[in-house]
């Protein structure tokens, strides 16, 4: 049996029977055949994944590295390795006067993580930047390259999360990076910003998440523990006779984006504790474990939250990060 714990960063005690690292992608073929039909969850920096009990099943934990960097007279084609941390290449980028992804500096996890949940921060998805995709298809046992239309890109969302969920595994991502750079700062904090270089959006960035966000060296966590919500303009204007304050972002001429953080913490459960498991006293939208921890208690605080949220605001919140049991995702 080999400990999961130090390979999420919520910390949760957990277990699998195997564990089985893949260096090179051409290898994979081979090394998942003398699996057979053994049931395995693919495991990046776990920064998005809790085990909230011991997994009866084999960890596949991929190693596919490498940048390689070429130029055309308009953009950064940058071709990345799919196990190499995302924060890593923001500051790679930056050191070579790569601008582009200063607005999602700090986000946890790897590049291949990183089309498969369009992570987005400050007014920035990373839709805009990928060219192609590179992956492994479990099911026909073939490499193949899938272009940036066909990702199928939403809100925190992708092909990879849906017709392609859990059939593949991503070896490289492709990003095409424009030289005409323009500074994204219209969002939160960075509206203060007066005509700021790249560098000056990368520092405000990771200032502001380093105060609003635990460490998870320090206490286990998993950053953001649900999205925000998307809800029709009707609906939100029908919320704000009640609640006047709720905060809105549009996302198109029919829907607006709730930040589910406010949404948590008007239900008073900032600071809220089940046994180890916590709600951020200072971001609502961070569920924490102290050490002592346990996944049904996990269960328990999130399955609470979602409820009250229902209840009060009519708003079903949906879980970002991934769930594994036993056999794998749970519903929360």
């Amino acid at each position: 049996m080999y400990s999961l714990a130090p390979h999420h960063s919520f910390g949760l005690p957990s277990l699998a029977s195997e564990f089985l690292s893949i260096n090179i992608p051409v290898d994979l073929k081979a090394q998942l055949s003398e699996l057979g039909d053994v049931t395995f969850y693919i495991l990046g920096e776990g920064s998005n994944t809790i085990f909230l009990e011991n997994y009866q099943g084999t960890i596949i934990k991929p190693a596919f590295m490498g940048i390689d960097l070429k130029q055309t007279e308009t953009y950064f084609l940058l071709k990345v390795g799919a196990s190499e941390n995302w924060h890593n290449l923001v500051l790679w980028c930056m050191q070579r006067n790569i601008d582009g992804f200063e607005n999602l500096a700090s986000i946890p996890g790897t590049v291949g993580a990183a089309p498969i949940q369009n992570i987005g921060a400050y007014g920035v998805e990373i839709e805009k930047f990928i060219h192609h995709v590179e992956y492994y298809d479990l099911n026909t046992k073939s490499h193949n390259s899938i272009g940036s239309t066909a990702c199928e890109f939403t809100y925190r969302s992708s092909v990879f999360k849906k017709r392609l969920s859990d059939n593949i595994i991503i070896t490289s991502v492709t990003f095409a990076i424009p030289k005409d750079w323009r500074p994204v700062t219209n969002y939160g904090e960075l509206k203060g910003l007066l005509k700021p270089s790249a560098k000056d959006i990368f520092n405000k960035v990771v200032d502001v998440r380093m105060q609003k966000l635990p460490d998870p060296s320090k206490i286990g966590n998993a950053g953001s523990f649900f999205k925000n919500p998307i809800i029709a303009f009707k609906q939100y204007n029908k919320l704000q006779q009640s609640w006047p304050s709720i905060p809105s972002y549009a996302v198109d001429n029919v829907s607006v984006k709730i930040p589910a953080a406010w949404l948590i913490e008007q239900l008073g459960f900032k600071g809220k504790k089940i046994g180890g498991i916590g709600c951020h006293p200072h971001q609502a939208l961070v569920l924490t474990n102290d050490g002592s921890g346990t996944g049904e208690q996990l269960l328990q605080l999130a399955r609470a939250i979602k409820t009250a949220v229902l209840s009060e605001f009519t708003i079903e919140l949906e879980n970002e990060v991934r769930l594994i049991g036993k056999k794998g995702p749970i519903v929360l």
